[in-house]
């Protein structure tokens, strides 16, 4: 069985409208999932009603999830968003996610992995930092495998030693044009393009794909050879909460299909747009927009 995962942070999204599941590495899953790929969300829930809520709905979605309950409570995440849709978050610590364990049955599941989601957030950790670090360490190491590091900045939670070694770990970076920002200084690439400093991650870490978002001023993709632009679709935004772990999920899904890299551009560029005109993280894609 060839798995798709993603692994860190499975919370509840606190939206003004109410609360509704959230975490990167779920919603790079569920829309992952919706391709027809056998994929699996990883993260750790508590003993309380909140934790069973999670199993609950992905159960009721059919996605499918390793969440073992552990010993913390479950995790939460207060969002509010500003005048154009753009979410705030505040992010609750010592909760269940960051205590993710690495297990006999998780060790086997990276053992049949072909492509893994993981962020900087989950790693503010070392227990779910270390397990993280172990599900890539015992992923098949082949040319067709891809560790996707989808970088994800969030408040204080992320150093420059994290985001070096998940580069080094990872051979596909997802990263938006204010992330590229902070990288930027934080490397020491100061004084280079956007597109260059791109470039210099993908030689310096032997990156196969970087993709870098610019909101509403479209995404690139790039590899050492080649580049891929799509503007970003005009459409009416109800939030944006969860539109890039869609695109992410949509792009590796398209990928492990067999599809360009110039195609599963494009059909990310469609699912994120649509995931925007949606509340929350998980609305089901039409056909039509896959």
């Amino acid at each position: 069985m060839n798995y798709i995962i993603g692994i860190g942070e499975a919370l509840w999204d606190c939206l003004p409208e109410g609360r509704k599941i959230g975490g990167a590495p779920a919603n790079f899953a569920y829309h992952a999932a919706q391709f027809g790929l056998q994929s699996v969300a990883v993260s750790a829930v508590g003993h309380d009603s909140l934790g069973q809520e999670i199993l609950d709905n992905f159960s009721q979605k059919g996605l499918s999830y390793y969440l073992p309950q552990v010993a913390f409570p479950t995790g939460t995440v207060q969002v509010t968003l500003d005048s154009k849709g753009i979410p705030q978050y505040d992010i609750c610590e010592n909760v269940a996610w960051d205590n993710i364990p690495f297990t006999p049955e998780l060790k086997a599941l990276a053992e049949q992995t072909i492509a893994v989601c993981f962020g900087s957030l989950a790693q503010r950790n070392s227990v779910s930092r270390e397990t993280i670090h172990h599900f890539l360490s015992t992923m098949p190491q082949t040319d067709k495998t891809l560790r996707v590091f989808d970088i994800n900045l969030r408040q204080h939670f992320y150093n420059k030693e994290i985001l070096g070694e998940s580069f080094r770990l990872c051979n596909v970076l997802k990263i938006n044009d204010e992330e590229l920002i902070i990288v930027q200084e934080m490397f020491g690439y100061e004084g280079l393009s956007a597109e260059d400093v791109c470039r210099k991650l993908i030689a310096d870490y032997d990156l196969k794909i970087l993709i870098l978002t610019c909101g509403i001023n479209g995404s690139y993709v790039f590899t050492a050879t080649e580049s891929s632009f799509c503007p970003t679709p005009k459409v009416v935004v109800a939030d944006t909460v969860g539109a890039g772990d869609s695109f992410t999920g949509s792009f590796v899904a398209q990928l492990l299909r067999g599809k360009t890299i110039r195609e599963a551009h494009e059909t990310a560029v469609r699912v994120s747009a649509f995931v925007c005109t949606q509340h929350g993280a998980m609305p089901t894609i039409p056909d039509n927009i896959k």
